[in-house]
């Protein structure tokens, strides 16, 4: 059930459930059934069952993502790198060529290094922010674009207009990893992007208590990626759909707040003198700003600091804080920090990581939906902190 009418927290709640509810129910049931009846008839990929991520579950998860984020269809999967890889593989194969930013998460860009060579496609990273570079990069045999609305951990951010014009030009698959922004901020698809892709382990759910991913787009590339998905196996388990829905129906209260709250933070700590350089879009020096203010409904829950005291003022100050877990991942209800260098990032050798921006030193702060003004005060106490000598 859906109406293209509604507001995006209408369509949060209500798109995809079944109406009337399958025996009243006002939320759509789990069906842990791995298969279900068959008559015969239909293509393979029509066959109910779980692998083939068709089970009502599936169903009804799918097409919340679609109607939320402003695509003709999508389909979910067991996990965002199941999502990226499966994406990716769906538009490339041998001898063809794909473009990439060069501001990649590490997960991806391990994929893309160490796995796409070797498949036989060849690429080349671009500089996201400089797009009449691209150009000259296009081959013939050039098949797709892919980029991230918000770059992990450092939060710069392409010209995104740009890129659906160049993928528009030369018949190129735009591709968008959108995690950061949610569907909440941005919703590529609205303004020409061909794949959408999440990891729904994180804004989409919310709760830190799931693996999942997805894929919005066009109907025809989301039914090619379906029949891959199906090969490859990567699969939702119809409880992890239902969690994955029931974390959607808050997703604007969540992401609402936590723009708000991670706007404040990276004020202050933008003030601060034991901060060397901050990273979120919603300060007027980061390099997107004008481009985030006219496109995105809100800046976003992740920024990124340094300190001056460097990695042994980065390790101080997060063994201060009291409230954010020092932890990987990111988009929840509880606030998390880490240095990418030892998460995310920790895959790539250290000069690709520095290359760029991701030092050593670099802190990643996912905020959550606690007291703005309590996560300001361990903030604060924590950078005072991380000025005093160990021991």
């Amino acid at each position: 059930m859906s109406d293209a009418r509604w507001n995006i927290d209408t369509r949060l709640i209500h798109a995809g459930d079944p109406r009337p509810g399958i025996d009243g129910a006002v939320v759509t049931p789990i069906f842990q059934s791995a298969n279900f009846e068959h008559a015969g008839d239909g293509a393979y990929d029509d066959v109910r069952y779980i692998r083939l991520n068709n089970t009502p579950n599936h169903d009804a998860l799918a097409a919340k993502l679609a109607a939320v984020g402003g695509a003709e269809a999508a389909i979910v999967t067991a996990s965002g790198m199941a999502a990226i890889t499966t994406a990716i593989l769906s538009t490339v194969g041998a001898g063809d060529h794909i473009l990439f930013s060069r501001h990649l998460y590490g997960g991806t860009r391990s994929f893309v290094e160490d796995e796409l060579p070797r498949l036989g496609v060849a690429f080349d990273l671009i500089d996201p922010e400089k797009p009449d570079d691209w150009a000259a990069l296009v081959r013939p045999e050039t098949r797709a674009v892919y980029v991230e609305t918000i770059s992990n951990p450092t939060m710069r951010i392409p010209d995104l207009e740009a890129v659906v014009a160049l993928g528009r030009d030369r018949e190129l698959v735009t591709m968008i990893d959108n995690t950061f922004a949610s569907p909440i901020n941005f919703r590529p698809a609205e303004i020409g992007f061909d794949l959408v892709l999440h990891s729904g382990t994180k804004y989409l759910n919310g709760h830190s208590d799931i693996v999942a991913g997805a894929v919005l787009g066009r109907g025809d590339l989301i039914d090619d990626l379906r029949h891959r998905l199906n090969l490859l196996g990567g699969s939702l388990d119809p409880h992890a759909c239902f969690l994955l829905g029931r974390g959607m129906a808050t997703l604007g209260l969540r992401v609402r707040r936590q723009n708000e709250t991670a706007l404040a933070l990276a004020e202050l700590l933008d003030d601060r003198p034991e901060v060397t350089g901050v990273n979120y879009p919603g300060l007027p020096a980061h390099p997107g700003h004008a481009h985030a203010s006219r496109l995105f409904g809100g800046y976003g829950g992740m920024l990124s600091f340094e300190l001056a005291g460097g990695l042994d003022a980065a390790d101080r100050f997060m063994s201060a804080l009291h409230i954010p877990i020092s932890a990987p991942s990111l988009g929840g209800v509880h606030s998390l920090v880490t240095r990418p260098a030892t998460t995310s990032h920790a895959g790539m050798p250290p000069e690709d990581r520095r290359a760029v921006g991701v030092t050593d030193g670099l802190i990643r702060l996912s905020v959550g939906i606690e007291s703005a003004a309590d996560l300001t005060a361990d903030i604060e106490q924590a950078l005072d902190a991380s000025l005093r000598p160990a021991g």
